[in-house]
């Protein structure tokens, strides 16, 4: 699908990815094409599914959703059913930042945000452990962000 972007709809996409509050006269200028070229490729990307949508980068610390830990899960059952199940229920936990199914010796990689560690220890006895199918999980809390695209 990838084939359908030239050099200039990818310096589009790089663009909006690291700053997507530019205006379109200042994305112009950055592609080097003029404004009404690069709001119909825009308007383009966002048509075809490359640009899903725009979000604000938000300082999670300062919200209040400092700790972040990462969690194996180990489902009981693997089939079709089950995995359906289970992710419809993720969907359902905003402490679940992330959800990955894994090709590994567990299922699941879940990224999970709270507010401190009593906080991550409620979600996962309450919400985490009570999900469809899970059989077993493994908590790594992270100590410092490195980097957060």
């Amino acid at each position: 699908m990838t084939d359908r972007l030239d050099r200039i709809d990818r310096n589009i996409v790089a663009a909006l990815a690291r700053q997507g509050r530019l205006s379109m006269a200042e994305l112009a200028a950055k592609v080097g094409l003029s404004k009404t070229p690069v709001q119909a490729r825009v308007r383009r990307l966002e048509a075809d599914g490359y640009i899903r949508g725009y979000a604000a980068i938000v300082d999670r610390e300062r919200m209040g959703e400092g700790h972040i830990a990462f969690v194996q899960v180990k489902l009981s059952d693997t089939r079709s059913a089950a995995l359906d199940a289970f992710n419809r229920a993720v969907l359902g936990v905003p402490e679940i930042e992330q959800c990955h199914m894994i090709a590994a010796s567990f299922d699941y990689l879940l990224k999970v945000r709270t507010r401190d560690i009593a906080a991550y220890r409620r979600v996962l006895g309450e919400k985490i452990s009570a999900l469809p199918h899970v059989a077993q999980t493994s908590t790594y809390v992270a100590m410092e962000t490195v980097k957060d695209r």
